[in-house]
């Protein structure tokens, strides 16, 4: 248990900042399988604003240190695959 006020501070920092990171890898995860969806329905103009959408929220994480450039870089290919096999 943290002694002293700066340790308690950074307690609750480090926590607001575990569930707001939590909650962006959530909402990644979930539009990411709605696009999945949305290409396997073969709906195309609805795949590409949701590809717009999971591309900017993976940015933004990706910014903020909560993923990985690579992994970003990754989860963007990825998507951008399923995609393309939905336009063609």
């Amino acid at each position: 248990m943290p002694h002293s006020a700066s340790a308690k501070k950074r307690v609750r920092q480090n926590e607001k900042r575990r569930i707001y990171n939590k909650s962006l890898k959530s909402e990644i995860k979930t539009r990411s399988k709605t696009l999945a969806e949305a290409v396997e329905a073969k709906d195309v103009e609805k795949s590409k604003a949701l590809f717009r959408v999971v591309v900017s929220k993976i940015d933004k994480a990706r910014k903020n240190n909560i993923l990985h450039r690579n992994k970003a870089a990754r989860l963007e290919s990825k998507l951008a695959r399923l995609l393309n096999q939905a336009s063609s």
